[in-house]
C-alpha cells in the first residue's frame, strides 16, 4: 500500500509512521519540515519526506491535488482543522483512494452527559476547536461511501517529548514539581472532574487497526483514549505516590481557584467543562482493538521524560 501521512512527524506520527513501515506500507510523509519525529526509529530511513506548507497550499487551492498526484492508496490526515481544508482534500481524492483516515478529537462531544460517552452520543461541541472538528466530521461522514472515510477521535495525547495534561487540568510543569516535593496543590472544586489521557502509541495503533479492518472501519468514527478516565484528584494522588509522597491537596471553589491561577485557569476551565470519559467499546467490538496504556500510564510516559 502506498500511504500518505499528512503531518506525520508529530505526536501521533512518531509512532504511526514506523508502524506502517513495519507492516509493509510505502510511506510518504508531508510536513512543514520544521521538526523531526519525537523518537528515532530506523523505519524513518525508508520514508519519503516531502516539505509542504499546507496552509499556503490550501489558500492557493492546490493542496488536495498535490496529495492526489502522489497516487496514494491510503491517506491519513493528522492536521486538518477547518471544514474548507477537509473539503478541498476530500474532493481531490474521492474515488481515487481505498481508505481515507482523519484525526478528530473527543472535543466534538462537548460536555460529558452519560458516561462513558459513546461515539453515537449527540454532538454538543463548544469552543472553536470542538465546533470546527465536529463540522469536519459531519462533512466527511456525509461523503461515505464514495469516500471510504474513518475518523479517529483522540483524547489528551501523551508521550515522551511534550508536556502532558497535569492533575490541575492544564500544562503548567510546576504542578509536577509541587507534587514531587509533597507541597500543597490547590485543585478547583472537589477535584472530581475527569481527563481522558491516551498514549500517542495507542492512538497510532488504532489508526493501523482501522486500516487492517477497513471493511468495518469505513464510514465510522472511533474514540482513541485509554480504557479509563481519571479524576483530577485521583491523578494527583497517584502521581504524588509515584514521587514517593502523600498528596497534599486542597480544594477551592472555581472562582477562588481561577483568581489564584489566572494564567492557567482558561486551560483548566476548558478541560473541566468537558470532563471527558469516553468509551472504547466500539473499537474493541468492530476492530478488535484495546489500548495498551491506562490513563495514568499514558500521562506518566510523558512526565517521566520531563525529569
Amino acid at each position: 500500500m502506498r500511504t500518505v501521512v499528512i503531518g506525520g512527524t508529530g505526536h501521533i506520527g512518531t509512532y504511526l509512521v514506523p508502524q506502517l513501515v513495519d507492516r509493509g506500507h510505502e510511506v510518504t510523509v508531508l510536513s512543514r519540515g520544521e521538526r523531526t519525529a519525537y523518537q528515532p526509529d530506523a523505519a524513518w530511513d525508508k520514508v519519503e519526506l516531502l516539505q509542504i506548507d499546507r496552509a499556503a497550499e490550501d489558500a492557493a487551492g492546490t493542496f488536495g491535488e498535490r496529495v492526489s498526484g502522489l497516487e496514494p492508496d491510503i491517506v491519513i490526515d493528522l492536521i486538518c482543522f477547518t471544514e474548507d481544508s477537509a473539503r478541498q482534500l476530500a474532493e481531490a481524492v474521492t474515488g481515487k483512494v481505498q481508505h481515507f483516515l482523519h484525526c478528530g478529537t473527543i472535543w466534538v462531544h462537548g460536555p460529558s452527559v452519560t458516561v462513558p460517552t459513546r461515539e453515537d452520543a449527540p454532538r454538543r461541541p463548544f469552543g472553536d476547536y470542538g465546533i470546527r472538528k465536529a463540522a469536519i466530521e459531519k462533512y466527511l461522514l456525509s461523503k461515505a461511501p464514495a469516500l471510504p472515510v474513518t475518523i479517529i477521535h483522540p483524547g489528551h495525547i501523551c508521550g515522551p517529548g511534550w508536556t502532558p495534561i497535569n492533575p490541575a487540568g492544564n500544562f503548567d510543569r510546576a504542578v509536577y514539581e509541587t507534587l514531587a516535593k509533597g507541597e500543597e496543590l490547590q485543585l478547583p472544586n472537589f477535584g472530581l472532574e475527569t481527563v481522558n489521557p491516551v498514549h500517542a502509541e495507542d492512538v497510532a495503533s488504532l489508526f493501523t487497526a482501522a486500516i487492517a479492518s477497513r471493511s468495518t472501519a469505513v464510514g465510522e468514527s472511533f474514540h482513541a483514549v485509554a480504557s479509563d478516565a481519571i479524576t483530577l484528584r485521583g491523578y494527583a494522588e497517584q502521581l504524588a505516590a509515584w514521587y514517593g509522597q502523600e498528596a497534599n491537596l486542597t480544594f477551592h471553589p472555581w472562582d477562588e481557584w481561577a483568581a489564584k491561577h489566572p494564567d492557567t485557569a482558561p486551560a483548566t476551565r476548558d478541560h473541566i467543562q468537558h470532563s471527558p470519559n469516553c468509551s472504547m467499546e466500539k473499537a474493541a467490538r468492530l476492530l478488535g482493538y484495546r489500548p495498551r496504556y491506562s490513563a495514568f500510564e499514558s500521562a506518566l510516559a510523558g512526565i517521566k521524560a520531563l525529569t
